[in-house]
């Protein structure tokens, strides 16, 4: 059978925000459809809708033409609907077979839970995966990307399964666990299920969707062919604008200063020695396979991991960090790939979390916060990075994921450092956001600073770095400047050290 799901003049407000405005369209069973966006374009609030996590504020959905309306996420599991988020929702303490099953676990003739039935069960599901992994292994011991394919394994066992939604599904994913995740959406596209595929990565949808339906400031656009349509025409669609080729209309630090940072032989229980140094007003890349070290080597320097050998030196002067708090008193700070988990406070307002690493400069001597003078902190971080927020006291998880990051570069660009290391910043993030975070970072760089990019996206190293540090196998491979940079150079270097380690 084949499934379906309507959306008629879907529209959800939320306090001073219209998230979706008089959103219809259709999505059938037996293709993939993608959803393609800004930041903030409204195709996680449609999904949220939709499995009963949001309600929406007017207009009705159908599912297999029958009209619908979920109150709660158990409410839209129960009817076939299952969305998977990029935040996991699973249960660490337990098995992945425990997880699978969550609430519809086997039981014996006597009614007693079957947990070897459910080992089985899980054991079938995992082979269609293609996964290495144990049904009686906890989930807190396998890797994020492991964790992630739990979930969808889970929503995959459903036998009502109707329509599923993957959101984001393959920022913690390899090559090879994208490749079991595609065979497992193209199975169940071919039983007639109804697959939405939200992404930012323009290849993945190419590949397997076979609709694109494009959304714009809480507006359905339109919905095209995804194999059909050139790229340049969807992302006009979505940011309203032809971006041309971004890299070639940054407006770049021509002037290299003197050197800023220099680290000497540094090594950590993660990382092995590692030299380098950094200019005023350079953009210094880092490059290399996953497991190569990169973020090893920016913890060691900011202190997160203590220092086993080597010096750190700003401006010729030797410095030490015992923590990020002393980096950032030393002029370093790093913000981190993991925006979730390490850099946002989710439970705090825009406001606080561009402040909150200023505290000190903020209160006085009894620990009063001025609030005044965190007030004009606050104004100028909303409009230095233009952040898209109705006021500083909306909650930071209500934004969208490239407003967060922005305000966490905000919150470490209020320290005024002279170092600013960012990890994969544009992860998660839309087309049209990336063009404005590379235009910060070459701001960055005409204003003196020295800037460190780590990023897994080989075209955004090239493009962005005036000088690029290639790492594999927790140690520096090789160093390749921005005219001599191609990609299959710096994958040569990256792989000729072995590219594999411990960490990122």
């Amino acid at each position: 059978m084949q499934h379906s799901v309507e959306f008629r003049h879907i529209t959800k407000y939320f306090p001073g925000v219209k998230a979706l405005d008089d959103v219809s369209f259709s999505a059938k069973g037996g293709e993939v459809l993608a959803f393609l966006g800004e930041n903030g374009a409204g195709k996680s609030t449609l999904l949220k809708t939709l499995n009963g996590d949001y309600q929406q504020t007017s207009g009705d959905y159908l599912l297999d033409g029958k009209e619908v309306h979920f109150k709660s996420p158990h409410e839209a599991i129960e009817a076939g609907v299952s969305v998977i988020y990029q935040e996991r929702q699973i249960l660490m303490e337990l098995s992945v077979a425990e997880n699978i099953f969550l609430g519809r676990m086997p039981a014996n003739k006597f009614g007693w839970i079957d947990i070897k039935e459910a080992n089985n069960m899980a054991s079938e599901i995992i082979k269609d995966f293609g996964l290495q992994i144990k049904p009686q292994t906890k989930v807190k011991d396998l890797s994020i990307a492991y964790q992630q394919m739990v979930e969808i394994m889970k929503a995959y066992s459903r036998e009502n399964l109707k329509v599923i939604c993957f959101d984001e599904p393959t920022a913690s994913l390899s090559d090879a666990e994208i490749d079991a995740l595609f065979k497992i959406i193209e199975k169940l596209r071919d039983e007639g299920k109804v697959v939405i595929y939200v992404s930012h990565r323009m290849s993945e949808i190419k590949r397997i969707a076979d609709k694109v339906a494009i959304f714009k400031d809480g507006k359905y656009v339109t919905t095209l062919d995804a194999k059909t349509t050139e790229e340049g025409a969807l992302i006009k669609l979505m940011v309203g604008r032809d971006l041309g080729d971004i890299y070639d209309n940054l407006d770049r630090n021509k002037t290299i200063g003197d050197e800023l940072l220099r680290v000497e032989n540094i090594s950590s229980e993660y990382v092995e020695p590692v030299s380098f140094t950094l200019r005023k007003g350079e953009v210094l890349g880092f490059s290399g396979l996953v497991g190569a070290g990169r973020t090893e080597v920016m913890r060691a320097i900011i202190g997160a991991d203590k220092l086993t050998s080597g010096k750190i030196f700003i401006e010729g002067k030797e410095i030490v960090n015992r923590s990020p708090h002393e980096a950032m008193k030393n002029g370093i700070v790093y913000v981190p790939e993991d925006r979730k988990t390490q850099g946002i406070l989710a439970n705090l307002d825009v406001g606080k979390n561009i402040t909150i690493a200023m505290l000190d400069q903020n209160s006085n001597k009894i620990g009063v916060v001025d609030t005044k003078k965190e007030k004009v902190i606050i104004d100028e971080g909303i409009k230095d990075f233009s952040i898209k927020t109705p006021n500083d006291k909306k909650k930071i998880v209500e934004l969208s994921g490239g407003n967060q990051q922005k305000c966490i570069v905000a919150r470490s660009m209020a320290t005024q450092p002279k170092v600013l290391i960012l990890d994969e910043p544009t992860k998660g993030i839309d087309v049209g956001a990336k063009s404005e975070f590379y235009q910060m970072i070459c701001r960055f760089a005409k204003q003196g600073l020295g800037v460190i990019l780590i990023s897994s996206e080989l075209p955004e190293i090239i493009g962005l770095s005036d000088r690029i540090i290639v790492m594999g196998n927790l140690k520096i491979a090789g160093e390749v400047m921005r005219k001599d940079a191609t990609e299959e150079r710096i994958l040569s270097l990256a792989m000729s050290e072995g590219g594999k380690g411990n960490g990122k």
